[in-house]
């Protein structure tokens, strides 16, 4: 893991270890609460990107980077495509996940087992107007009660839709995923790995430490709090003890949020920063101090300066 963001596009690959070594850029594309982090979680063979059952858990743009002896694949994990973005907010998710299909070698739509939405069907004419190739992968076919309906559902889809291939996988059981694997790299360019092989991402400590936050609100809060809310770290400094000592502010729109996010006695709060120091500490392999605060902003999810100054950018 590196210390700072950077654009893969724009590192200089090592040698290439062998004439038929892989590597490119592969979004993972679907509408909100499909299994997308799930999937590049599993993908990775890390917990990497934040999961809750909620939709629009992912806001940003995350690459996981996997490395075998065939290539190196770096997945790209975006926010959901949804319709009707009438808030700002909104409308950077889409931005974002719509710009990823520009900058990618290949793209993985992602939809659930036996459903076929607007939402999908908005997404694939996105797709089709780049020239790359393009997976279908269903998701949680683990959960579909009747499998014999799999088959006819994927053949009218097919007729109406055009795709390189088919993979059916379960994210959460890891099943398929290695035959969902294998189709990605044989479409991917003959190329040097653009990163080192121990390397799962470009983003930073700062970065995950706010979205091991953000998890925590999302699992937490109840109806549509956690969307009024955000995360921004004020300071992370590794001290002379070993300890990591991050300060972190939780954003709300209004003061009667932020009481349910304190909560009676400071017991929310304190629910909500151990468990996501805990999880720091399981990623960053070291202790972690971590303190809290909660503010108010009102209209920041409208706000487009404080959405870029909160890390929501194309």
């Amino acid at each position: 893991m590196s210390d700072h963001d950077q654009d893969f596009d724009a590192l200089q690959p090592a040698e290439l270890p062998h004439e038929d070594f892989r590597c490119g850029a592969v979004a993972l594309l679907g509408r909100p609460n499909v299994g997308k982090s799930t999937l590049l979680n599993a993908m990775i063979g890390f917990r990497l990107s934040i999961v809750s059952p909620r939709p629009q858990t992912t806001r940003h743009r995350i690459l996981g980077i996997a490395t075998n002896e065939a290539g190196q694949i770096l997945y790209v994990d975006t926010p959901g495509l949804h319709r009707g973005a009438k808030r700002a907010m909104n409308r950077s998710l889409n931005r974002a996940a719509r710009s990823a299909i520009s900058e990618v070698d290949l793209a993985v739509q992602v939809i659930e087992s036996g459903r076929w939405t607007d939402e999908d069907q908005a997404l694939y004419d996105a797709l089709a107007e780049q020239k790359i190739p393009r997976l279908l992968a269903i998701n949680k076919v683990d959960l579909a009660k009747d499998k014999s309906a799999m088959l006819p559902f994927v053949a009218g889809l097919m007729e109406q839709h055009s795709f390189d291939e088919v993979y059916y996988v379960s994210a959460l059981k890891e099943k398929g995923l290695k035959e969902l694997e294998q189709g990605i790299l044989k479409r991917l360019p003959v190329r040097a790995p653009m990163y080192g092989e121990d390397e799962i991402t470009d983003r930073s400590e700062r970065f995950l430490a706010a979205e091991m936050v953000r998890e925590q609100l999302m699992l937490r809060l109840d109806q549509e709090l956690p969307y009024a809310t955000t995360v921004e770290i004020e300071q992370f400094k590794d001290r002379e003890d070993g300890v990591a000592e991050i300060h972190a502010v939780i954003w709300v729109e209004r003061d009667g949020q932020k009481a349910i996010v304190i909560g009676n006695g400071g017991q929310q709060l304190k629910a909500i920063g151990s468990a996501a120091r805990r999880k720091m500490e399981q990623l960053f392999e070291r202790k972690i101090y971590l303190r809290l605060w909660v503010k108010v902003r009102e209209g920041w999810v409208d706000d487009e300066t404080m959405l870029k100054k909160f890390g929501y950018t194309d």
